[in-house]
């Protein structure tokens, strides 16, 4: 996807103005023009622009007094001179100043073309990298949707029409049910793969500092704020921007998200100029956005705005048969991360998780392979590994008809787990004394590394 940038022209010469603007709109870019530095500045009062090509010698304000106010008012403004061939050392003298860097005239629209691109990639990999520096703790999300069930092969087909629009899409869904893998996926199957996918958690961030998030701010804008800050939307700018449990946030930076994604533009908390900004927006929730609505607690217009295109993505309860899919998916990826050739589970373990109505879905479901993995003791997991791992399925297996040599072994090995190891508290639990305990430890071959 080739990205739209805002640049301002700012130039005496109305047959350089007109020449840059009708190249550079060819390819896309919204173009601003101004006749003088006067006028320029004008404009940078008002909007925001992505770069400035700014005209070294013009009558009045010249170019490196145009400059100098420019980087007054947002240091990070990316500007380019346009000089002619005399000026090449007053060219060089700016850009020690702040300019990026300058094109000498005459100049072809190839040429013009070449360095924008270079230009403008360079401030998105800027933004980028600052993207990155900050999710460097975080886990990559999992883009690949494992399943065979007719419910999720929906889905994936709804997926695969959606992708290639520019539509906003809620996704809904119970917590866990993968709302931002889907998320990614539709990113990742678009357009605008090529730049970024941004996550916002509605339910984490401070509503005081939301809008500052989202939209970044200018430096001075309140205390601490010591120099200008990207927000959500630009970081995002060209690619994804995804909104999780959505619900969560205040009416009134909805009415500024509503804005923002009605009219595409947005301005910094302290600032009053419009930055441009172009972003697909995906938003997701597990609650009832009509109901919300209706208690006055979401707006009506911005639900309308969001769902344009609604997915809903079905709880595990309701896929079964993806169970043992997802079991092995998450079983290799753990056992590799943890160093241990856990091959399987055996099958009375897989019809318990197969079984098992799972409250908190896949997520769930990963944080309890995850478990298993950790305690595993052997290649194959065991209905005996699910009791000792301490997961909520225990609690299940233990209602389930058993012999009484399994229930002893069981409940032994529960104890053992909530003493964590220690044998004269857990002897002391099960009314029986510490060498009784080892014996039966031995008969039901329980490990016995702990204290």
């Amino acid at each position: 996807m080739e990205t739209s940038y805002n640049i301002l022209v700012i130039d005496d010469d109305a047959y350089m103005r007109d020449a840059c603007h009708q190249t550079l709109t060819k390819h896309g870019h919204s173009v601003s023009l101004a006749n003088s530095g006067r006028e320029g500045l004008f404009l940078l009062e008002k909007w925001s622009f992505d770069l400035i090509l700014l005209d070294l010698k013009m009558p009045g304000e010249d170019g490196l007094f145009v400059l100098a106010k420019i980087k007054d008012l947002d240091p990070e403004t990316i500007v380019v001179m346009i000089t002619g061939y005399g000026s090449i050392e007053t060219a060089v003298q700016a850009i020690k100043h702040g300019a990026f860097d300058f094109i000498a005239k005459p100049f072809t629209p190839e040429e013009l073309l070449k360095l924008v691109d270079r230009v403008l990639r360079n401030r998105q990999l800027t933004i980028e990298n600052l993207y990155l520096k900050q999710s460097l703790e975080q886990e990559t999300p999992r883009t690949e949707i494992i399943s065979k069930s007719p419910a999720m092969e929906k889905v994936k087909e709804m997926i695969a029409m959606v992708a290639p629009t520019d539509s906003t899409v809620l996704l809904q869904g119970e917590t866990g049910t993968g709302k931002g893998v889907v998320a990614r996926k539709i990113h990742e199957m678009s357009k605008r793969r090529g730049h970024s996918f941004i996550s916002v958690d509605c339910g984490s961030l401070v509503s005081t500092i939301f809008e500052s998030e989202l939209f970044g701010y200018v430096k001075g804008a309140f205390t601490g704020a010591d120099k200008t800050q990207y927000g959500k939307f630009e970081m995002a700018h060209g690619g994804t921007l995804f909104f999780d449990e959505i619900s969560n946030i205040g009416l009134e930076i909805q009415a500024k998200l509503l804005k923002a994604v009605e009219e595409k533009c947005i301005s910094k908390v302290g600032d009053h100029k419009v930055v441009k900004v172009d972003v697909r927006v995906i938003s997701a929730t597990n609650r009832n956005l009509q109901k919300a609505i209706a208690e006055g607690l979401f707006r009506e217009d911005l639900f309308f705005r969001l769902n344009v295109v609604s997915m809903h993505l079905p709880p595990l309860r309701e896929r079964k048969e993806d169970i043992p899919l997802l079991v092995n998916h998450f079983l290799n990826r753990f056992s590799m991360r943890q160093g241990k050739a856990v091959k399987g589970l055996s099958p009375n373990a897989m019809k318990t998780l197969t079984e098992y109505h799972w409250p908190g879905n896949v997520r769930e479901l990963e944080n309890t392979v995850e478990r298993l993995v950790v305690f595993a003791r052997d290649k194959t997991i065991t209905t005996q590994d699910l009791v000792y791992s301490n997961t909520v399925l225990s609690s299940v297996l233990m209602r389930e008809p058993l012999r009484l040599e399994e229930m002893e072994r069981l409940h032994i090995m529960k104890i053992l787990h909530r003493t964590e190891g220690n044998k004269t508290h857990a002897a002391r639990l099960l009314g029986i004394d510490r060498k009784t305990l080892r014996v039966k430890m031995k008969k039901y071959q329980i490990p016995t590394a702990s204290p």
